[in-house]
């Protein structure tokens, strides 16, 4: 099993201070989510030659490897044009995690949760011209159920990814959406089970149930406006039921990824990386990590 840091609260660090502050932490793997200086979100990626050259070079002096690649794209959103430019991007994408010598790319099925039938149209469209280029490349990929994508929902989830029936498609589970993921319940044991083999990546955050007292716990003016709130705090400051996750993924024998993906204490980030990936390496010390 991999411990990653995402470095998504480091924003106002270059690229390689990133990835020397990934080592000064402590952290062996980082996972490059979106950047506007690299892949960002829904844009065409900002990156060329030179400096892939020079990330490579940065993370070997640093004693760093990237675990993943993280595209966040339009990909299955209902606008066609829009669609057409998102897979436009993910082949650069694809080109880039592989110029970098990464085999993994984890993202997102994106879209939108009012239009879930288009959404998936659009989805398998967009598949449809990925799936040759990333067999081709050799490139596995990760899928998470994302708070107001099209699909929300862990077990629909897994529907699709079985759906696609590549065994190197599988699931991202975060464990900061895990109240949309199975509508306000949080049942860890059975979204795991329903999983099995196919859960290969666990994105640790704690969140709270925006599900609880009857859904007043975050109130929204003026009344009936959708909003998806969750929050990506520090194990332990919210309602996650980490004592099962961890049970669970030691009595799966886990070998995947483990990310910290804590976004929330932006003034205090280094404390709060140091401690998640000290409390990481605790529970998660028999599974086995590389």
């Amino acid at each position: 099993m991999k411990l990653a840091l995402d470095p998504a609260m480091y924003t106002d660090l270059s690229l390689k201070e990133v990835v020397d502050k990934t080592a000064e932490l402590g952290y062996k793997y980082i996972e490059l989510s979106p950047r506007e200086d690299f892949i960002p979100f829904y844009k065409y990626p900002k990156v060329d030659s030179a400096t892939i050259k020079n990330l490579k070079r940065w993370c070997r002096d640093a004693g760093v490897e990237i675990s993943s690649t993280l595209p966040v794209q339009y990909w299955a959103g209902p606008d066609e044009d829009r669609r057409q430019a998102a897979v436009r991007n993910w082949k650069r994408a694809i080109e880039i995690t592989v110029d970098l010598e990464v085999e993994l790319m984890n993202t997102e099925f994106n879209g939108n949760k009012f239009h879930p039938g288009v959404c998936e149209e659009k989805f398998i469209k967009s598949m449809d011209e990925l799936l040759p280029i990333l067999e081709k490349e050799n490139i596995s990929m990760n899928l998470q159920a994302h708070p107001f994508d099209f699909i929300e929902r862990n077990d629909e989830a897994l529907r699709m990814i079985r759906a696609l029936d590549k065994p190197w498609i599988n699931l991202v589970y975060s464990t900061a959406h895990t109240f949309f993921h199975d509508d306000g319940i949080g049942d860890i044991e059975t979204m795991f089970d329903d999983a099995g083999d196919r859960l290969q990546h666990v994105l640790f955050a704690d969140t709270f149930n925006h599900k609880a007292a009857n859904g007043l716990r975050y109130i929204v003016n003026p009344p009936g406006v959708e909003a998806t709130v969750h929050q990506h705090l520090n194990i332990g400051e919210g309602e996650v039921d980490f004592d099962t996750i961890f049970r669970k993924l030691k009595e799966m024998k886990f070998d995947g990824i483990a990310t910290n993906s804590v976004f929330a204490w932006v003034e205090k980030a280094d404390e709060s990386a140091r401690w998640m990936l000290q409390k990481l390496r605790d529970e998660l010390e028999t599974v086995g990590i590389k």
